[in-house]
């Protein structure tokens, strides 16, 4: 089905916004501003430490809903796993004892076949925030649209950017942060049950072929699709293991017409 876009709500309401500053929370916000909503912003910029729990219960007070959009930028499976399960429980302790309605969080399509790295990380995260009492709802998402010049920023050497190859179905971040708003503020309660509710983009596409399209506008000269025989994950992402289901939310808009507006 197609997404719709984000309506004005009928009740101001007060949410929190984890990793308000990040690349998902930043849209989250704009979103739930438009809407006339009253914003709490959590992030480390602001003085509330979601991992150690530092400034939570205050910045919680009077919040109804919370929305988790927060991430690390580290691809190690440890770490990563350890900054989402330290912020997910601290978020939900807090969160229960602030008398908050629920929480809302973003996953990744496709992570319960992960074995390793930042991927392997998001599986533990789900867990640790179903397992208290507190409501909570998971959005898993495709990749961004804006994880294509990331990736070529990474792998850029000269004039050859180098990616990896994936079946992919890139989803703009702001799509994903109407979606999830509109997940937080959906009337009713209890926690959701898989199948989780999923986004992405209008259509299927190897991230090889985004990045070309990416580099036609922004640059490398070229681009090089790299496949490593020896990563776990190779047939995970070679063979459509990342791929929406059936009953994913499909929004736009499409790569190009994203990259283009890039500047």
């Amino acid at each position: 089905m197609n997404a719709t876009p984000a309506t004005a709500p009928t009740t101001r309401k007060k949410i929190a916004v984890a990793g308000a500053t990040g690349r998902l929370g930043r849209h989250v916000v704009d979103v739930l501003e438009e809407q006339g909503h009253d914003v709490v912003a959590i992030s480390r910029a602001q003085g509330v430490d979601i991992v150690t729990g530092d400034g939570l219960a205050e910045a919680l007070h009077g919040v109804e809903v919370v929305i988790d959009s927060a991430g690390t930028p580290s691809p190690d499976q440890q770490v990563a796993t350890d900054f989402f399960t330290s912020a997910a429980r601290n978020l939900r302790a807090a969160g229960e004892k602030a008398g908050v309605a629920r929480i809302a969080a973003v996953s990744i399509i496709g992570i319960e076949a992960s074995v390793v790295g930042y991927n392997a990380a998001k599986p533990a995260h789900e867990h640790a925030l179903l397992e208290g009492a507190l409501p909570v709802r998971i959005l898993r998402a495709a990749q961004f649209h804006e994880f294509v010049p990331q990736l070529l920023a990474w792998g850029t050497q000269g004039d050859t950017g180098c990616v990896p190859r994936m079946g992919t179905q890139l989803v703009a971040a702001r799509s994903v942060a109407e979606a999830l708003v509109g997940l937080a503020l959906e009337e009713g309660s209890g926690t959701a049950t898989a199948p989780f509710p999923e986004i992405a983009g209008p259509r299927e596409e190897s991230l090889v072929g985004a990045a070309t399209a990416y580099a036609a506008v922004h640059g490398p000269a070229t681009v090089q699709g790299v496949s490593d025989p020896a990563d776990p994950e190779r047939d995970l992402f070679e063979n459509g293991g990342l791929l929406p289901g059936p009953h994913a939310t499909l929004a736009g808009p499409a790569f190009e017409e994203w990259a283009e507006g890039v500047n």
